[in-house]
């Protein structure tokens, strides 16, 4: 199955839009916006997709939940409890994770630019997997473990697959940041360099393609470039991977015009494809791991605001202004990300009007919706963005020394406050004066 984006959101005897339950308006008063509100049985709902998805297919493997994507305490938590693994880029999020008591031996550690303190701490946490990008983080690697200290890896690659997506979030194609590249000589000379090393266990591949995928086209073009690379180094050395990681990218639908993606179709496609080439290799099958992020918060959040300034402009347009915008969502002005949404206190009223949604950022790009649909609105109106739930909070930022906003987690019926809204002490308290 796969959860249309609206399909949780009700709306109650007041007219007013609900998420699990709770009414937005109440939330708004109770908890002051903007606010990020998550429905909690959605985000377990879009993580057994996944796992379901592999049982049903018979496949071993693991989910690992993209934390990037959203990344609290409350919420790695949750994806502890759904029996996920986690993939962790800084230690910062590594840290968040102990600090959730997540599973040390179902952490992966990613980056482009891995630091000795991050290779430092996952070493000495005994995490359960490096993905390795580079030379660079072969060295560091090594020289954190010394003689005596072992490490489970898994080598990326850039498979030359060029996704179609915004390119901003393209990670697959040749001319990447990440990754060793598959074909110009970069993967032959660092597999040779891991596979029989004494302290480095090279469990097998790593590659991710891009984000907002929405089949698995890109994901069967993966597979045939590695597994012709595995064959190369199975016909020299016998070399057999034991995991094959395919990464994430799953979109969701943020909007009417998004397809509606169909997770476990995209899943099978790949399975099957993997499997017509372990046979061909007459090797055993491999674990499959895979790392959705977007695809597990993304349609479980939506951005509470209060409607301020409306300015109209005839023949031209109107201006709904909000109390939030690019600092606790960047995407629109940084990719053209689309959303949609309703007035939430009036979410049973027939739209009369077609407005474009600004934040109060000091930047004519800070735009949150272009064109959205809406019935009368006026000072005090409370908006709710859906499908934020991704990257809104893990990308906010204080530009024009905003306060971040607090995150509230609903879950049948109950609310419960899981990160404080920053205080105005928050954002001064690293400043230090000048004498």
């Amino acid at each position: 199955m796969s959860i249309k984006q609206y399909e949780s959101y009700k709306v109650n005897e007041l007219g007013h839009l609900t998420i699990g339950g709770i009414d937005t308006v109440d939330l708004a008063k109770h908890y002051d916006t903007p606010l990020y509100v998550y429905d909690v049985t959605r985000i377990r709902q879009n993580a057994r997709i996944f796992k379901d998805a592999l049982k049903t297919l018979g496949v071993r493997g693991q989910i690992a939940y993209a934390s990037k994507a959203f990344s609290t305490i409350a919420m790695l938590q949750i994806i502890k409890q759904e029996g996920l693994s986690l993939d962790v880029v800084s230690t910062g999020e590594l840290y968040t994770a102990i600090r959730a008591g997540f599973p040390k031996e179902k952490i992966h550690l990613h980056g482009n630019n891995k630091t000795r303190e991050e290779f430092s701490m996952a070493v000495e946490e005994d995490i359960g997997c490096v993905v390795l990008d580079n030379f660079h983080d072969i060295t560091l690697l090594e020289n954190e473990l010394g003689d005596t200290q072992h490490m489970d890896v898994l080598m990326r690659v850039t498979p030359g697959v060029a996704s179609h997506t915004h390119q901003y979030i393209m990670t697959g194609h040749e001319d990447s940041k990440f990754g060793f590249d598959l074909f110009n000589g970069q993967a032959d000379e660092a597999f040779t360099r891991l596979v029989s090393h004494s302290n480095i266990h090279l469990k097998g591949l790593h590659c991710h393609l891009g984000s907002q995928l929405t089949d698995s086209s890109s994901y069967t073009q993966a597979s045939a470039r590695l597994f012709k690379k595995i064959r190369q180094w199975h016909e020299e050395t016998g070399y057999e991977p034991k995991v094959m990681n395919f990464g994430g990218g799953f979109g969701i639908q943020y909007t009417d015009q998004d397809p509606l993606v169909r997770y476990e179709e995209m899943i099978a496609s790949l399975i099957n494809d993997v499997r017509g080439r372990v046979k061909a290799l007459d090797i055993p099958f491999p674990e499959i791991w895979l790392e959705p992020g977007r695809a597990i918060v993304g349609n479980a959040g939506l951005t509470l605001y209060s409607v301020g300034a409306i300015k109209h402009l005839p023949n031209i347009r109107t201006y709904v202004s909000v109390d939030g915008g690019m600092t606790d969502n960047i995407r629109p002005a940084l990719y053209n990300a689309d959303y949609h949404g309703v007035v939430a206190n009036k979410a049973a009223k027939k739209t009369s009007s077609t407005v474009s949604i600004a934040g109060k950022c000091c930047e004519s790009g800070d735009m949150l919706i272009d064109e959205l649909t809406v019935p009368e609105t006026e000072p005090g109106d409370i908006l709710a963005v859906y499908s934020t739930g991704a990257y809104g909070f893990s990308m906010a930022n204080n530009y024009n020394r905003f306060p971040k906003p607090a995150v509230v987690f609903v879950e049948e019926g109950r609310d419960q406050l899981v990160v404080r809204r920053e205080s105005l002490d928050d954002i001064i308290k690293n400043d230090l004066s000048y004498e």
